[in-house]
């Protein structure tokens, strides 16, 4: 059970990075999602993995704070097409997750699908840095926490690597070209 919540809450903060295009929302979905993938790879891959994601979320989130838009900005006009890429990615994942995989693990298979979709459709289709910054830190945790939970015992270099990767883009400031 608490799998599937977990799940869910990471679900919950990609699609809060997909939805806002404030500092804020970007900051908060970030922190959530690295929060549900947290527990996720405590149970699948141990306490290092876990506090490697929880850590890259943290400071991914941290330094979104620092750039992009004032304010929160969730669903602003025009975005009811994310909304609903939202929720067919979560449907379609967890279809996939649920009736076309065997063995356990469903909530993680979700998790990783969900997360590196939605993160992937943002980073394609974000139109301001911050977005995308965000939404790639997201992509590199969601990534590491699929690559690094196969059969074997997971070693912690791929979530290090992420969270150095999260962390270290969210500290990007872009600045605005003007070409003259």
């Amino acid at each position: 059970m608490v799998d599937a919540v977990a799940a869910f809450v990471a679900w919950l903060g990609a699609s809060v990075v997909v939805l806002a295009d404030g500092r804020r929302g970007l900051a908060l979905g970030a922190a959530i999602s690295a929060a549900g993938m947290a527990v996720l790879a405590l149970d699948v891959a141990g306490p290092v993995a876990a506090g490697s994601i929880a850590l890259g979320g943290v400071v991914a989130a941290t330094g979104r704070l620092r750039s992009g838009r004032a304010g929160w900005h969730v669903m602003p006009a025009g975005s009811t097409p994310r909304l609903v890429l939202c929720i067919a990615a979560a449907l379609f994942a967890l279809w996939i997750a649920a009736a076309l995989t065997t063995g356990p693990g469903v909530s993680l298979r979700f998790t990783a699908m969900v997360v590196i979709g939605l993160s992937g459709a943002r980073v394609l289709g974000a139109d301001e840095a911050p977005a995308l910054f965000s939404a790639t830190g997201l992509l590199a945790l969601a990534i590491a926490l699929a690559a690094g939970t196969g059969q074997p015992p997971a070693a912690p270099w791929p979530f290090l690597a992420a969270a150095i990767i999260a962390g270290g883009v969210s500290w990007i400031t872009p600045r605005i070209v003007r070409a003259a």
